[in-house]
């Protein structure tokens, strides 16, 4: 099997020892992505639409790297902190993949790195 880790400077760099995701033949596993900008290293907290709309832009980029899109993801997985938000995070979600409707799971967690509110990851098809 082949594999390619990738990585791209238009989405935060890891901030572990793995890569921003993999492509394993025609598989694309990106790893969960919080909301920083890349262009500044700064992690957005306080407004939970921006950091989603990060988050989706991040798992963007890391596909994009592998010459992918959005249209590529068949499944989803978004971790939160606060259900509470779950409406929110709804709307720029629906908002972001259109009538492109992947499998998706949606998460509350005790805890993210960085103190996040909010990670998304992906897994695609090409």
């Amino acid at each position: 099997m082949s594999l390619r880790f990738l990585s791209t400077d238009k989405a935060p760099g890891a901030v572990g020892p793995y890569s921003q995701g993999v492509k394993a033949e025609n598989i694309i596993y990106t790893s969960g992505q919080l909301p920083i900008d890349p262009a500044t290293g700064e992690l957005s907290k306080g407004d939970i639409e921006k950091e989603t709309r990060l988050c989706l832009e991040n798992v963007k980029a890391v596909l994009e790297s592998a010459h992918a899109s959005i249209e590529n993801l068949v499944k989803v997985t978004v971790f939160v902190t606060n259900m509470g938000d779950f409406p929110k995070i709804n709307e720029v979600y629906a908002e972001f993949f259109g009538e492109h409707k992947p499998a998706r799971s949606l998460v509350q967690v005790a805890a993210l790195p960085k103190d996040a509110d909010i990670e998304i990851e992906g897994i695609a098809i090409l």
